[in-house]
């Protein structure tokens, strides 16, 4: 089975807000879908974190080391793809878009084995997933209302992030927090997200250690991005001396840039982003490496549902990842999906294990938030 074709399509039109400097509009494009088609008729989905045009782009660079190419080999395809690119990016957009790729490839070989992709990454440790809401913090009345909305949908663990936090003054951040541990009660789980890879970020290490220390009044599980994504020296401080776990990585890109890190104990928690990392495989490297040095890898996902659907393989494949992130209120996960997503009685979701990732899209949905284009067609 070869590789015939790429195709991409980026999602506009209901793009969720959250942006770096400057906020994002629902016409922005962030999320990019890929398609494999193969030369048998078979085709892999895939997702970038990435503008459309950056995908495109890279695409037309990759062609001609891809086309052709087993459609059912997936780790010697991407690390071929990703060799080729010393001098053309490795490690920003073109690895984005490698990660779609990788992704998609998983999903052919599982749907050419009859298996699901957490089974072909060695097994599945679990059948069953904890989701967490994730949404963007908000003046402590919006907060607390929203919160209790998404908690009526079933979700018993909450990351709130970004927003004011951080950017006004410590008891503006202390009444978020508060806000939204009164909201959840106290057995949810309540992760926050400082955001710190936002666009010149003024706080270092004494304003993470005292936030850290706020933090633990109010049983956070983690602390994220408290730092500049950069700032390693500081990150190992801070993990030595928070009393909440410190969690990060979401920027990195490819195992070796997080080798340091896990190495170095910089990092409680470990968070590479499928959808950029490199894909699945580049990202199964990476877990491993964190369980080799005692780092709990929890995978970031503020994307589409394909990258929920590879995130889930993952967690399904990974000893210690019992929780995914679930980006709340974002047709780009609820309604692109035939069938949607359904969490049970205990707030889980079932990991697909039907083959491949487990999940078609509704080509109508997708239509609608890509202006039309033939993704999936033969």
């Amino acid at each position: 089975m070869k590789i015939r074709e790429i195709r991409c399509c980026g999602l506009r039109g209901a793009t969720p807000e959250g942006g770096w400097s400057n906020e994002l509009q629902p016409e922005d494009c962030v999320h990019t879908l890929v398609a494999v088609h193969t030369d048998e008729g078979l085709v892999g989905l895939g997702s970038v974190f990435t503008a459309e045009s950056l995908v495109r782009a890279a695409l037309g660079v990759l062609e001609p080391l891809y086309r052709g190419e087993s459609a059912l080999e997936p780790e010697r395809v991407s690390e071929k793809l990703h060799q080729h690119m010393f001098w053309l990016g490795r490690g920003g957009s073109i690895t984005h878009a490698i990660s779609g790729i990788d992704i998609a490839l998983w999903d052919l070989l599982g749907k050419a084995t009859g298996q699901p992709v957490g089974r072909l990454l060695g097994g599945r440790y679990r059948e069953r997933v904890q989701p967490y809401a994730s949404l963007l913090m908000d003046e402590p009345a919006a907060l607390s209302d929203h919160l209790q909305r998404v908690a009526a949908d079933g979700f018993r663990a909450f990351k709130i992030g970004w927003g004011p936090f951080g950017r006004r003054d410590a008891a503006t951040d202390e009444a978020i927090v508060r806000a939204a541990r009164e909201a959840i009660g106290p057995d949810a789980k309540l992760m926050v997200d400082a955001g710190a890879s936002d666009a010149h970020w003024p706080h270092g290490y004494k304003w993470a250690i005292n936030t850290a220390r706020m933090l633990a009044a109010y049983d956070v599980t983690w602390f994220e991005e408290a730092l500049q994504p950069d700032a390693i020296e500081d990150s190992i401080r801070l993990r030595e001396h928070s009393p909440v776990p410190i969690a990060g990585g979401e920027v990195l890109t490819r195992r070796q840039a997080f080798r340091p890190w896990l190495v170095g104990r910089a990092l409680d928690i470990v968070q590479p982003d499928v959808t950029k990392v490199g894909g699945i495989s580049e990202e199964r490297r990476i877990a491993w490496m964190a369980e080799d040095h005692g780092v709990r890898f929890i995978p970031h996902g503020w994307n589409t549902a394909v990258g929920l659907a590879a995130d889930l393989q993952l967690a399904s494949a990974i000893p210690g990842t019992n929780l995914v992130e679930y980006l709340t209120g974002s047709p780009f996960i609820d309604e692109i999906t035939l069938g949607g997503w359904q969490l049970d009685d205990e707030g889980l979701l079932a990991i697909p294990d039907s083959p491949g990732l487990g999940l078609e899209l509704d080509p109508d949905a997708v239509a609608k938030y890509s202006g039309g284009q033939r993704l999936l067609e033969p």
